[in-house]
């Protein structure tokens, strides 16, 4: 797998410069999709961008997704006739847009696609994750198809659980690309 088809995908605001997606994009060459509206995001829009992307690439892609960007994975493929371009998807930390207070703030978000993606996944669940319950969590990957690996209490599994460059996530990106070493 090409390093720039390792597509980081995050959630709402971004990731900034200490959160384990921009220190992987530094580390290894994996590309950010960048959106246009990181404040005020669109799924519309989001899904456009994606799509733009993928079918940018020469080759299959792997995505790495947090939070908003699991929401922005299983919306995309729903719609999306690139599906077979996917050799796998990382989901780590579902954000809720269901979620009463969110529902205001990002209102093309709900309700959430609960299709099983085209794709093998990973979905890494906090039991503690302020943005989407664990049950929540557990029940986007039944519906997804996605592999559930409960990762303890680690908060929103960002740059605010003190993962640095998140070793254990890489293991399980690799898994999905077929890599021991990345």
């Amino acid at each position: 797998m090409k390093p720039e088809n390792v597509l980081i995908l995050p959630g709402w605001q971004n990731s900034g410069p200490d959160h384990w997606q921009s220190r992987w994009e530094a580390l290894h060459g994996y590309q950010r999709v960048d959106q246009h509206d990181w404040m005020t995001p669109r799924r519309g829009d989001w899904i456009a961008r994606l799509e733009d992307v993928i079918l940018g690439c020469d080759g299959p892609v792997v995505l790495v997704a947090h939070s908003l960007g699991c929401i922005l994975t299983a919306a995309w493929a729903e719609v999306s006739r690139s599906t077979g371009r996917v050799q796998g998807a990382l989901l780590v930390a579902p954000g809720d847009p269901e979620r009463e207070e969110l529902q205001g703030l990002l209102p093309s978000w709900a309700p959430i696609v609960r299709q099983r993606l085209p794709f093998p996944s990973t979905l890494v669940g906090s039991r503690n994750d302020p943005y989407c319950g664990f049950g929540k969590a557990q029940s986007l990957a039944g519906s997804w198809g996605s592999r559930f690996v409960d990762y303890g209490d680690r908060g929103h599994i960002n740059a605010e659980s003190g993962l640095g460059d998140w070793p254990e996530g890489l293991a399980l990106l690799n898994e999905l690309t077929d890599k021991k070493d990345n």
